[in-house]
């Protein structure tokens, strides 16, 4: 008898978002996003409210109010008033009205929670929401998974919404990467600074995910999370909306995470802040950012950024707001590391002297959902390299897997190969060594010798040969990959044709 084949369930975050896309139906994912991401915020409060509530109301006798505001204040949870608890909008999911209640609801948050203040979404009440399919998502949100109020439970709510972000991020493409870096990128840049305490900065935070991977990685570590405080700046205030959402959902206070139209560069909202850690992944060879009226900006200390691009203006901003002490890893274009134009090269040289630079990572393409551009991780640090007088040199061009056909990801296993290394050079240990075609500890003599040229693939050279490798097995492999791409194009070029076809009929 053939054994039933077991069915392996998804996970709880993939279940609901499967589910909330089906009741999308024809609202643009950019728009949803805030409807979904709203309740999920509202959800989150809600659970953490009712759980001190619970708790103040078999205090009663001992002279406890369950609504006192200052009972929440002192406990670090936003207080929730009568008609914006998550179990009266439940009571009115089936009503034609459940828009306004909700929007009604998000009025009411802000009014009672300050720094809420002209963050949560009023969006509920459009036309084109449906409110039977609003009324279900409700429904979806509450689900009977998440109705234990419990610490797990807000922590499995933090989940997902960063989750959700990230599928928004994925349905949204191009735009979606402007408010969303990789997940798997971002666990790269923490993993290898390794943010235990001080202040960490990220002058283009987006929806925030370093400030969240910082967090949970001092968790992850037993460490104490009151320990580090977060700098942020936007110049997007839809994207600033979802970063505070994002912070307050994991209790991280994100009053020093500001918004101004102007941006880092014209509006440093930080100018006086010195941090022990920049993250942070700015837009790839900005061509906008105001270079022509910042030509004797004080933080070109190693030469003046041309005005066409913002890349060597963004490492010199990282530059200027780095602690005596600090470190800072960042996204930059592959082009980065090459180019000469407009002083860039003496930019980099004059960085590269100063012993500023001690590792460069060069990434995998398609991790990135808003470009195709090739890009890699620098990493500067400030008089704490043992390595003095070398750069490490990693490429990881070829990890990662795709999980889909246009985006790929870094796994774990990629992430603490390629942190591990860095940490094992940096601390000098005898177990870091050289690999050919993954990592190389260059001298500063070999890179001025190479025209200051920073491409990791100039240094670690080509990979040992495997003894095993079968040539012909893997060019049957190729064969059989061309030949179901080439299927595939066929198939889609006839139904280009079926529907232009359809269309000459109509």
């Amino acid at each position: 008898m053939a054994k039933k084949k077991e069915v392996v369930e998804d996970p709880l975050e993939k279940q609901l978002w499967k589910a909330a896309d089906k009741l999308r139906k024809n609202i643009d994912a950019a728009e949803y996003k805030h409807v979904v991401l709203g309740l999920i915020f509202l959800r989150y409060i809600s659970v953490s409210f009712e759980r001190l509530y619970n708790q103040l109301v078999k205090q009663q006798a001992d002279g406890a109010d369950p609504e006192d505001r200052e009972e929440y204040a002192a406990e670090n949870v936003f207080y929730v008033p009568a008609n914006a608890r998550w179990s009266y909008l439940v009571s009115q999911a089936k009503s034609p009205q459940i828009g306004k209640y909700i929007d009604d609801a998000m009025d009411e948050i802000e009014r009672e929670n300050k720094s809420l203040k002209g963050v949560l979404p009023k969006v509920f009440a459009r036309p084109n929401l449906d409110p039977t399919s609003l009324g279900e998502l409700i429904d979806l949100i509450g689900n009977s998974t998440l109705q234990n109020t419990s610490t797990k439970s807000a922590d499995l709510l933090g989940h997902v919404f960063e989750y959700f972000l990230g599928e928004f991020a994925l349905a949204e493409g191009k735009k979606g990467g402007q408010f969303y870096t990789p997940r798997s990128v971002v666990e790269l840049l923490v993993n290898m600074l390794e943010p235990y305490k001080g202040r960490v900065l990220d002058p283009c935070c987006g929806s925030g995910g370093m400030f969240v991977q910082s967090e949970k990685f001092v968790k992850e570590h037993q460490g104490r999370i009151e320990n580090i405080s977060v700098y942020g700046q936007e110049s997007n205030q839809t994207t600033w909306r979802l970063c505070k959402m994002n912070l307050a959902i994991r209790g991280i206070d994100a009053s020093q995470v500001k918004w101004n139209t102007e941006g880092s560069f014209l509006n440093d909202a930080h100018r006086d802040v010195k941090a022990d850690f920049v993250m942070a992944n700015p837009p790839f060879n900005d061509s906008d950012w105001s270079g022509d009226q910042l030509r004797s900006d004080a933080r070109w200390q190693y030469g003046v950024p041309p005005a066409g691009n913002a890349n060597f203006a963004w490492i010199q901003h990282f530059i200027y707001h780095l602690a005596p002490s600090g470190q800072a890893g960042f996204v930059l274009a592959k082009g980065s590391l090459t180019s000469k134009t407009g002083g860039e090269g003496e930019i980099r040289k004059a960085l590269i002297d100063k012993g500023l630079i001690a590792c460069v990572v060069n990434l995998p393409a398609k991790l990135f959902l808003n470009t195709q551009i090739p890009a890699c991780l620098w990493f500067v640090t400030r008089n704490c390299n043992k390595r003095a007088g070398e750069i490490l040199f990693i490429d990881a061009r070829n990890k990662g897997h795709l999980i889909n056909r246009r985006t790929r990801e870094l796994s774990e296993e990629d992430i603490q190969e390629i942190a591990k290394t860095y940490h094992l050079w940096r601390d000098e240990s005898a177990e870091y060594q050289d690999i050919a075609g993954f990592c190389a500890s260059v001298p500063l003599s070999r890179v001025a010798e190479l025209d200051y040229v920073l491409t990791p693939g100039r240094y670690v050279g080509l990979p040992e040969e495997e003894d095993d490798f079968n040539f012909a097995e893997r060019f049957i492999t190729l064969k059989a990959e061309f030949e179901e791409q080439l299927k595939e194009e066929e198939r889609l070029n006839k139904l280009i044709l079926e529907n232009l076809r359809k269309i000459k009929i109509d």
